[in-house]
């Protein structure tokens, strides 16, 4: 997954939120799901409390105030669907709830709604 190095900290925190938010689509985190967090945390190069934050997001979902598709920027936006893409497949098993919410996030970065 190329660009990562483009983000800023801002929008690397962003991206595992999303990232972190659909690994909860089915309500029980697998350890594929784990490992693949941890990968993505390793690239991008993340501080200690960074990782902390990433984490508790694996044990709390984080708040669906700060998940707002709309918020990414048009540039990273290829690169968020390809993360979080990866997340839904890590397991290995691709639910109808999963694919819905990948539907949906990728409608949404795709359309977003104008202001």
């Amino acid at each position: 997954m190329g660009g990562l190095e483009g983000l800023e900290h801002g929008e690397r925190l962003r991206l595992m939120r999303f990232v972190c938010s659909f690994a909860w689509a089915d309500l029980e985190i697998h350890r594929r799901e784990r490992e693949f967090v941890a990968r993505l945390v390793e690239r991008l190069g993340f501080s200690d409390d960074d990782r902390a934050q990433v984490a508790g997001w694996l044990e709390v979902p984080p708040p669906t105030s700060d998940l707002d598709p709309t918020q990414v920027p048009a540039e990273h936006r290829e690169l968020f669907v390809a993360a979080v893409r990866g997340m839904v497949e890590a397991d290995g098993v691709v639910n109808d709830d999963e694919r819905d919410c990948l539907a949906l996030f990728e409608q949404l970065l795709e359309d977003p709604p104008s202001a």
